[in-house]
């Protein structure tokens, strides 16, 4: 049976679920670079409503993001070649807050979902995309504004910014370092936009400390593991991550 949403977000059954889910939300995002989102505000959105449960994932997805953003170095040349990305996230964020309280969040997983497991399945089969350079001012401006806009309706980062990323054709390790600086701009806005609408307050500390924990933990599990395994090993592995959290959405926004 699944708990009462109306329960304390601070109660024991929720602390332990929190720490859980974080657990295994850090563990992914270590591995592949990204589902921290995913995978908690899922797992959470089972005993809370889905802002409280996003609202709980601002300081471990910050604090995670910006981890995995600074490891790796030359940050500056990272900001240079994504910040189309992150002013369009910025504007869709705030675009997609004026419309918060009456979204449709469940549809806009649905699609969101369904988009994610076509672009892992495109992957799979080895149809990869490529931006050029000449478009990457106004292509990554349009795409962090959809970004920064599905952020707002469903919680999650990874649409369609994440396919755009690994379209400018990164290195391993260069990848999953920008996708950690876009999520970082993505969980700052968020929390803007949670903060609007009054999503944020005192009763969410103590989920946020724990889940910050076990997002840690997890994290720096996921990274060992990526560390032992081979670039094309990785390459799959992203790809199916990609494929189960897509799926994980659209049955999540149909329930």
């Amino acid at each position: 049976m699944l708990a009462n949403k109306d329960a304390p977000v601070d109660s024991l059954p929720i602390l332990a679920t929190a720490a859980g889910a974080y657990l295994l939300a850090g563990l992914v995002k270590g591995v592949i670079g990204l589902g921290l989102p995913t995978v908690a505000i899922g797992l959470l959105g089972l005993l809370m409503t889905p802002a409280q449960a996003a609202a709980i994932l601002v300081v471990p997805s910050l604090v995670t993001n910006i981890w995995q953003f600074v490891v790796g170095g030359d940050l500056l040349a990272l900001v240079r070649r994504l910040w189309p990305l992150l002013v369009g996230i910025c504007i869709g964020t705030f675009i997609g807050a004026v419309a918060l309280p009456h979204g449709n969040g469940g549809q806009a997983t649905v699609w969101l979902g369904s988009a994610l497991v076509l672009y892992a399945a495109l992957g799979l089969i080895k149809i990869q995309f490529k931006v050029s350079p000449h478009a990457e001012v106004w292509l990554g401006l349009l795409i962090g504004i959809a970004t920064g806009a599905i952020t707002v309706a469903t919680g999650i980062f990874v649409l369609p910014g994440t396919p755009y990323v690994q379209a400018l054709q990164f290195e391993r390790d260069r990848l999953v370092q920008a996708l950690g600086l876009s999520f970082t701009v993505s969980t700052i806005t968020l929390a803007l936009a949670l903060g609007y609408a009054g999503e944020i307050n005192a009763s969410l500390a103590w989920p946020a400390l724990v889940a910050l924990g076990s997002a840690l933990i997890g994290m720096w599990l996921g990274q060992l593991i990526r560390g032992k395994v081979k670039a094309e090993t990785f390459r799959l592995c992203f790809f199916i991550g990609l494929l189960l959290l897509g799926t994980h959405l659209a049955l999540r926004g149909l329930l």
